[in-house]
């Protein structure tokens, strides 16, 4: 197995190659605005990195968000056609699952119950999901203004905590998703046979409608 991962639901773009034991390299930038320019390059020096070809990957798993239109499009537009040109599946798995994952790896000691996962969904609002303490989702994922999450005095990983500390004073880590540990969790998946369901087709999960528009019809003009 040769699983390439990659996500960029939120500020970081993140690619990461896999074996099916452990991680053989694995990329990290965070900047918001350069998804498209940087996925490709990161992609190529993973592969590089781990003296692999793309025509030796067996699978791909990309983050679904939820995230930002623009960003999140680049991962899994990227995802799809590289799967399709080298004939290979592609499975999409929940970012904040990858987030949620990785607290409970990280081992916490103040964590001894449930948790949020908390990233940037912009317009002042922030995506969310609700964890116990192994790490399951128990709701979500929702989009909602910091005030509103139904979740008060929860710890939170994720950017909430730092973009609003007021709502969400408990931060706990990581901020971002890894590609890593979107591979680590799809390889177990892929070995059991996903029981709990947790590869998703590589669609966005938007859960509100882009900023952009399309255009109506013009309006007519009466002389």
């Amino acid at each position: 197995m040769l699983l390439l991962g990659l996500d960029t639901a939120t500020p970081a773009v993140t690619v990461a190659l896999h074996d099916g034991v452990q991680p053989l390299a694995q990329l990290v930038t965070v900047d918001a605005h350069r998804h498209a320019e940087l996925l490709a390059p990161a992609i190529a020096k993973a592969i590089a990195d781990a003296g692999a070809a793309q025509r030796d990957l067996t699978g791909i798993v990309a983050g679904v968000g939820p995230g930002p239109y623009t960003g999140l499009r680049v991962g899994l537009v990227t995802a799809r056609v590289l799967g399709a040109a080298l004939g290979i599946p592609v499975y999409g798995l929940c970012s904040l699952d990858a987030i949620a994952a990785d607290v409970v790896a990280g081992g916490d000691e103040e964590l001894d119950g449930d948790f949020l996962v908390a990233t940037d969904a912009r317009r002042r609002e922030l995506y969310w999901a609700r964890y116990d303490s192994a790490g399951r989702r128990t709701f979500g994922p929702e989009v909602s203004k910091p005030a509103e999450i139904p979740a008060p005095g929860l710890p939170a990983a994720g950017e909430g905590p730092m973009l609003y500390p007021e709502v969400l004073p408990a931060g706990l880590v990581p901020a971002y998703p890894a590609a890593a540990t979107l591979c680590r969790i799809a390889v177990a998946a892929i070995a059991a046979g996903d029981p709990d369901k947790v590869l998703l087709s590589p669609e966005p999960l938007y859960l509100r409608r882009p900023d952009a528009r399309e255009p109506g019809p013009a309006k007519r003009v009466t002389p």
